[in-house]
């Protein structure tokens, strides 16, 4: 088990596993028996809860609610005040968190509910509300959230506009 660097405020629970050149930010929560792996960072004012799962290489930006027992994959990027949510029925007793697999990116003020699994290579753009599971390489918006193309045309339109922008930046 690896010490993370750490800022200012953070509070960790009992029994946290910590992977290799794990960064926390500042004012970060996280409960008990979680488990975060290696190259991970977390921003600040994040909420995680116990028994979270948080893969490798991940990015957490800030004020993000990871609810108890949620499960995160490798090499996900979750932009900030995002909320993974664990129980349909709040105190019920019976959480069903939501899941995330590897390579998954989520955009800013993102509601996962529970009982959600968002499937590898999947994108939610920023905003949205994801009510039900999300299949693989797809590309989700909106509330409820829904399909809007394939990760493959995503990262087509996002070089186009990537190449756009410079050439406009280079040419005043």
């Amino acid at each position: 088990m690896s010490t993370p660097k750490t800022g200012k405020g953070v509070i960790i629970g009992e029994n946290v596993q910590f992977g290799k050149n794990v960064t926390i930010w500042n004012y970060v929560v996280i409960g008990d028996n979680t488990r975060i792996g290696d190259g991970t960072r977390i921003g600040s004012f994040c909420d995680i809860g116990k028994n979270v799962i948080i893969g490798k290489n991940c990015i957490i930006q800030a004020h993000v609610t990871i609810s108890n027992e949620c499960q995160i994959g490798n090499n996900v990027f979750i932009g900030p005040n995002t909320s993974l949510l664990n129980d349909k029925f709040p105190h019920s007793k019976c959480p069903t968190p939501s899941i995330i697999k590897d390579n998954v990116v989520i955009g800013g003020c993102v509601t996962i509910l529970p009982n959600v699994t968002v499937h590898e290579n999947s994108v939610i753009a920023a905003g949205s509300v994801v009510t039900k599971d999300i299949p693989p390489n797809t590309v989700v918006k909106g509330i409820p959230a829904k399909p809007m193309m394939t990760r493959q045309e995503y990262e087509a339109k996002r070089k186009k506009e990537f190449i756009e922008a410079r050439k406009k930046a280079s040419n005043p």
